[in-house]
Parts: structure tokens; C-alpha cells; sequence
């Protein structure tokens, strides 16, 4: 699955030093990319993007090396950046320019965006082109109900003054809708970040899946009342998101390549 032979920074860089709190960062963002790679969701072969937050003062983050598939990411090969975009690690690699505004922006307005993962499926670009955007019809998409923001497509996101209405249209919400463009989940854990995104995929493919068979058959789409999703939603919140599944996940991938690891 992985490409253990692609380039990447050692443990003890030549620049620095990366601390045991980094490495393990570094392994469970190259987990979250194998992974997303596993479920399908990298259909924009070296495009699209997941960061993760590094400990400490500096607001720097991670984002996979441009030009390679997510299943060649590996700990090592993540890019080292800051808040200005500089590449901090002694590597040979680069970084997507689009994927730097859109995470950079944030990380920088969301201290609890410890995760930022934004996608371009099918179902996710065919959902964010629907004027209702996503509807709340069955159990798991009252996960987001009242929690999903929107933000209107600008063009590709190489300009930096969009990070503003970015942040802006976020606000506190922890999954974004980009309109005629793709899906954007956050997590204070990596886990959480990519469990959300795992579920809102799936209701977007359960939404279009919905939506034609009402139109083959003529039915009316049931929904369920106000007070029901608030309440399913609230449920949500008290569970957790990632606490259980991102260790079942890991072992998954695991029993496939632990390559990623290094």
C-alpha cells in the first residue's frame, strides 16, 4: 500500500531535532491520509489536504508533501510549516499553495482545530452544489445538524484574503460545506477531525442515493421533526466523536502496512 521508498526527513534532522510529542503526531496524520486513501476519499489523486496542529507555542502544522499520493505519506515525508507558509523542515519536498490557505487559515483562527481535513469526493462536490446543501434525513446526519457551516466558492483558494471569510464562515463549527467545491471537517484530535469527515461522507452519498430514488418512485422525502434532530445531535455530543473508532482504525491499517510509521 505505502511507498517506503519516497524521501522524507530522519528522526534526528539535521536542522532539529523532532521531539517524541511531533513523531507521534506525524504518525497519526500519515494514519489519518493511509486511511482516507483505504476508504476511497482520495479521488483528486495528489490534491486536496489534511493538517494537524503541532504541541507548543509556535502554531506551526503539518501538511502532506505536494506531488505524492496519500498512500506514499509516511511520518517522515510531512511538511513542517508555519503560519506564513515557510517550509521548516530540511526536505526536498513542497507543499500545495491551496492547501496552505485553506488550513493556514483555520489553524490560525481555531486553537481547537488541532485537525483540519478537506476532501473533493463525488458525493461531497454533488452535495455542496445542492442550494439545500445537507439535509438531515436519517440518524447519522443529525450528527451535523446545526453544526455545519458554509462558505461560498471564490475560485481556487490561492488567494491569501480569503482566509478571512474562511475563519469567518467556520466560526465555531467544526464542519464546513465549501460551496460548489468539497467537504472541510475539524477535530481537537486527528481522530475526531477524520471520524467526522468518514460520517459526513457517508450521509452525502446517503443524501444523493435519497434524493434519486425519491425521484424514481414520486414518494415525498420524510423528515424528521425539529426538536428530534436537536436532540439526536445533542446525543452525538455526548458520545464523542474518535475516542473509540480512531484506535479500532489504527488497527486496521495496521493489519495492512505499518510502513506510514516511518
Amino acid at each position: 500500500m505505502g511507498a517506503t521508498a519516497v524521501q522524507g526527513i530522519s528522526r534526528s534532522s539535521s536542522k532539529r531535532r523532532i521531539s517524541k510529542e511531533e513523531w507521534q503526531v506525524r504518525i497519526d496524520l500519515a494514519a489519518a491520509y493511509r486511511l482516507a486513501h483505504l476508504y476511497g476519499w482520495t479521488t483528486t489523486l495528489i490534491y486536496n489536504h489534511i493538517s494537524a496542529r503541532l504541541p507548543g507555542p509556535d502554531h506551526h502544522f503539518l501538511l502532506n508533501p505536494f506531488g505524492l499520493r496519500w498512500d506514499e505519506v509516511t511520518a517522515s515525508n510531512l511538511v513542517k510549516i508555519d503560519l506564513d507558509g515557510n517550509i521548516l523542515d530540511d526536505t526536498p519536498h513542497k507543499i500545495n499553495k491551496a492547501g496552505y490557505t485553506i488550513h493556514s487559515a483555520i489553524h490560525a483562527a481555531r486553537p481547537d482545530a488541532t485537525c483540519v481535513i478537506h476532501t473533493h469526493t463525488e458525493a461531497g462536490m454533488a452535495i455542496s452544489a445542492l442550494d439545500d446543501g445537507l439535509i438531515y434525513t436519517n440518524q447519522d446526519a443529525m450528527m451535523f445538524y446545526g453544526k455545519t457551516a458554509y462558505h461560498d466558492f471564490e475560485g481556487i483558494a490561492l488567494d491569501l484574503s480569503e482566509r478571512e471569510r474562511l475563519a469567518a464562515d467556520l466560526g465555531e463549527k467544526k464542519v464546513m460545506i465549501l460551496r460548489n467545491h468539497g467537504l472541510l471537517t475539524t477535530g481537537i484530535t486527528i481522530g475526531e477531525a477524520w471520524t467526522q469527515m468518514y460520517f459526513l461522507e457517508k450521509v452525502c452519498r446517503a443524501q444523493l442515493t435519497l434524493l434519486s430514488a425519491a425521484a424514481a418512485s414520486g414518494q415525498k422525502i420524510r423528515f424528521p421533526p425539529k426538536e428530534i434532530c436537536e436532540h439526536t445531535a445533542k446525543q452525538y455530543d455526548e458520545n464523542g466523536t474518535g475516542q473509540c473508532e480512531w484506535p479500532a482504525l489504527i488497527r486496521q491499517l495496521n493489519d495492512i502496512t505499518t510502513d506510514y510509521r516511518y
